[in-house]
């Protein structure tokens, strides 16, 4: 039998602190990758982030909290993202959040227990003409109302 030169996601994570060590220029970066590997960015790899990149823990969490894209929370398999630009907002994004709120039992922002669905309220996707929008997993559905964003939830259950 062979041994097994298996990493853990914590040996891939301090491979990419140490190939950026005491760069503070590297943080945004560091942060993109880290996610990748283990999935969100609970307070324990914002610390190993902050110290090997000699960045202030309260900066590192700064740009964490700023950015919609970074996590402190275990996301769901299905990450449905729900505009809630102007133009979806003028056109319904508010029913659609309360609609997939009450089907999933969660709050946008929120992971299902069962780790199946996680729910966003965004910013703006960038496709105005179709609003509302949503994604699931960055597939676009467009001219989205309350009962079409719960039909479009049951193929992926």
């Amino acid at each position: 039998m062979g041994t097994c030169n298996c990493k853990t996601p914590w040996d891939e994570l301090n491979e990419v602190i140490e190939a950026h060590r005491g760069q503070e220029s590297a943080l945004i970066e560091v942060l993109h990758k880290a996610q990748e590997i283990m999935g969100y960015l609970p307070r324990d790899v914002q610390e190993a982030i902050a110290e090997g990149l000699r960045v202030p823990l309260n900066k590192v969490y700064g740009v964490v909290s700023f950015y919609h894209h970074f996590s402190v929370e275990p996301k769901g398999k299905y990450q449905i993202a729900v505009c809630n630009g102007t133009a979806c907002y003028v056109k319904g994004a508010p029913a659609v959040i309360s609609s997939l709120e009450e089907e999933l039992g969660i709050k946008a922002g929120e992971t299902t227990q069962d780790g199946k669905f996680s729910l966003a309220a965004v910013r703006c996707l960038g496709a105005c003409s179709l609003a509302p929008v949503m994604t699931i997993n960055q597939k676009a559905y467009g001219l989205v109302d309350a009962d079409k964003a719960k039909e479009i939830i049951k193929q992926y259950e």
